[in-house]
């Protein structure tokens, strides 16, 4: 098909340049474009959720909004499906077009947020979990029932026109962005092209997470150029078992774990971050009544509109309230607002896991006896001092078996064969996962106390499996 520029429209973004999109202009009557899905306000509420949930209250210069996320990942989407369309024609039969699979890609990138409440994956966690919900379950619901009669009237995308009885079918666009659950009812009824193509969404590197690690590393100042998209694209393609990188882009697949990590380190898991989030914690469970309550999934309406913003400028009017209740609660989100946070990090200690036995063996992996542990070794005088214990856990690689449809794979030059990634031969300089302990004060009066607490649970804990 020969450019039609009538029907194109260009969105500038710093990480990719120009962003492409099919316009409502210059479209027959009975087309859907692109734009008609960017435009609706399940997508535009996205301008109003931050990509990084508490990191921007740390990071002055780390603003963007999830909106800019999902449009980068649309964008992305495309040039996977550019460079690996014609591997995966290979490796599967029955493939739909170029323009389908280019089309369910895109919309996949652009939607797979469209569930997320404010602050991100911490709603998930901390509201939406009761009702047994991710953001991808009702970002799921949203895809089908909410945007589906507009998906299914989608014709093209800015590089190519679907074939005349191709219909998107909005079922597949929302399994691609549920995450595996490894088992076998997951994938029945899916033809093998389109689970292959769920890696673009669940695996080592997917559209998503290369996306936001350029644009958070990006826009927190961290780095310019995080890791080369380009040639680990290049060196991607599909085989019959999946997702397969040639040994040649190995070194770029390890640098882009890397640099994932660090950024866990360094931004996402940042003191200030996380004493932020313990707040949030505390505040969270006496102030969703006011503003929100029940299952997203039965008051949709009402879910659109809760966003980030609308939350921020409710909690901080209750301030000047007249009820006793409101007032007080909005006196303590004016603290966080001005970033008064009353939980100040203690000691921090890090340390790194080789497998994960390891890391389920811990003491760390239950908080809270570390907690009681590090009260015991406190001077009489300082054990009922307040304090909070914070374990951030990061996974750099997987450590066994993806689930079905999440598998990434490494071209063994030598015998020609894929084989699964996720040996320590693969990946033998990274670690497995990482943990961060903190310990949390009000003051920083007992700190000296506190590390040597610490560290006297940390040499016992050491000297126990020394014995075992």
């Amino acid at each position: 098909m020969s450019r039609d520029f009538s029907t194109e429209s260009l969105v500038h973004d710093p990480i990719h340049g120009y962003i492409r999109f099919v316009s409502r202009s210059g479209l027959p009557a009975d087309e859907v474009a692109e734009q008609d899905i960017i435009d609706h306000p399940w997508v535009q509420r996205m301008r109003h959720i931050h990509q990084l949930q508490t990191a921007w209250w740390v990071f002055p210069s780390a603003e963007h909004m999830r909106f800019q996320h999902v449009l980068g990942v649309m964008h992305i989407g495309s040039r996977v499906v550019e460079e690996w369309y014609e591997s995966l024609c290979s490796a599967c039969q029955n493939v739909p077009s170029q323009a389908y699979v280019e089309s369910i890609v895109r919309l996949a990138g652009l939607l797979h947020d469209v569930g997320h409440g404010p602050f991100g994956h911490f709603f998930d966690d901390h509201y939406l979990e009761q009702f047994g919900l991710t953001h991808e379950d009702i970002g799921s619901h949203i895809i089908e029932h909410e945007l589906g009669h507009l998906i299914q009237g989608i014709r093209r995308t800015p590089n190519g026109r679907l074939q005349p009885l191709e219909v998107i079918d909005p079922q597949q666009v929302s399994w691609l962005i549920r995450r595996p659950k490894g088992v076998a009812a997951d994938e029945e009824g899916h033809p093998d092209w389109l689970r292959k193509l769920r890696s673009l969404f669940s695996g080592i590197y997917t559209v998503d997470n290369m996306d936001f690690v350029l644009r958070d590393a990006y826009m927190s100042g961290y780095n310019t150029k995080a890791f080369d998209l380009s040639r680990l694209i290049h060196y991607s393609f599909f085989t019959p078992q999946g997702l397969t990188i040639h040994s040649r882009g190995m070194p770029t697949l390890i640098n882009f774990v890397e640099t994932r990590a660090n950024l866990f380190r360094t931004i996402y898991f940042h003191r200030t971050v996380r004493s932020l989030d313990l707040s949030l914690e505390e505040l969270f469970p006496r102030t969703m009544p006011h503003l929100f309550e029940g299952n997203p999934l039965e008051n949709l309406d009402d879910y659109r509109g809760l966003t980030e913003t609308s939350f921020l400028v409710d909690v901080g009017r209750w301030a000047d309230s007249d009820d006793s209740t409101l007032s007080e609660l909005g006196q303590e989100w004016q603290r966080i607002l001005c970033r008064q946070v009353g939980w100040k990090m203690a000691v921090e200690r890090s340390l790194n896991f080789h497998n994960t036995a390891d890391e389920r063996t811990t003491i760390f992996s239950e908080p809270d006896l570390v907690l009681k542990r590090v009260r015991q070794r406190l001077p009489k005088s300082l054990r009922d001092v307040p304090m909070k214990v914070d374990v951030a856990r990061h996974y750099h690689r997987p450590s066994g078996r993806l689930p079905a449809g999440g598998q990434n794979f490494l071209l063994d030059t030598a015998s020609g064969t894929p084989v699964e990634l996720h040996d320590d031969e693969l990946f033998r300089a990274l670690p497995v996962s990482f943990i961060i302990v903190r310990l949390y004060t009000q003051d920083h009066e007992q700190d000296t106390h506190i590390a040597t607490a610490l560290n006297a649970v940390l040499g016992d804990a050491i000297d126990a499996k020394t014995n075992m």
